[in-house]
C-alpha cells in the first residue's frame, strides 16, 4: 500500500491529477481541487496517499493533510459514496467545513458538491455523522448558530447571490455572532470579491 509521496511535481492539470516524480518513478494522482495551488511544476511535493484498488483499476489519491485522507477514507465508506464523489466534496469544502456542516444539518452546503442534490444529502447527513468525529457542541449553542447562518445564507441568496459566493463567504466568517454582524461581515467580504 502506497502511503504518501515526497517528491517533484513534474504536472499537474486542472482536472485535478498531478504526476510526482519519486526516485525516478512517476506517480499519477488526483488530489482535490484545492490543493492544486500548491502543487507548482518543479516544486517539491508531499502528499499523504489512498491507493483504490478496483477489479479494473488502481487509482492514487493524494492528500496535503492527513486529515483530508481520513475525512476521504471516511466518505468512500459511506454508503453510495465513491472516490471521485468523496474527492468532490474534498474540493468544496475542507474537513472542517464538512464536519461543521453535519453538526449543523446544513444540507445547503452539502448541496454545493456538484453531483449532490437534496435527497443525496440527506442520505449522506445521516451516514457521515455516524462516520466523522464531529466536534463537541453545544446543542443550545449549535441551533442559535445554524440558525443565524441559515438566516444569512437566505438574505444573501435573497440577494441575487450565487450559491458559491455566498459559501465562500460564510465559510472566510469563523465567529459566531448575532445574523446581523454576521450579514454585515459576509457583505463586506462579498463587496471585495466582486
Amino acid at each position: 500500500m502506497i502511503g504518501s509521496l515526497r517528491g517533484v511535481v513534474l504536472e499537474r492539470s486542472v482536472s485535478g491529477e498531478v504526476l510526482v516524480e519519486v526516485g525516478g518513478v512517476g506517480y499519477r494522482a488526483h488530489v482535490p481541487i484545492g490543493a492544486l495551488a500548491t502543487l507548482e511544476p518543479g516544486a517539491p511535493a508531499f502528499l499523504f496517499t489512498h491507493l483504490h484498488v478496483r477489479e479494473d483499476a488502481m487509482v492514487l489519491y493524494g492528500f496535503p493533510t492527513r486529515d483530508e485522507r481520513e475525512t476521504f477514507e471516511s466518505l468512500i465508506g459511506a454508503n453510495g459514496v465513491g472516490p471521485k464523489l468523496a474527492l468532490s466534496v474534498l474540493s468544496v469544502h475542507s474537513p472542517g467545513a464538512l464536519r461543521r456542516a453535519l453538526a449543523e444539518d446544513d444540507l445547503d452546503a452539502l448541496t454545493l458538491v456538484p453531483g449532490v442534490g437534496k435527497r443525496t444529502a440527506q442520505r449522506l447527513l445521516v451516514d457521515l455523522k455516524a462516520r466523522l468525529s464531529l466536534p463537541e457542541v453545544d446543542l443550545g449553542g449549535t441551533s442559535r448558530v445554524t440558525s443565524a447562518r441559515a438566516e444569512v445564507r437566505e438574505a444573501l441568496t435573497g440577494l441575487g447571490y450565487g450559491p458559491e459566493e455566498v459559501r465562500d463567504a460564510l465559510a472566510r466568517i469563523t465567529e459566531e455572532a448575532p445574523v446581523e454582524a454576521l450579514l454585515r461581515d459576509a457583505l463586506r467580504l462579498l463587496a471585495v470579491a466582486r
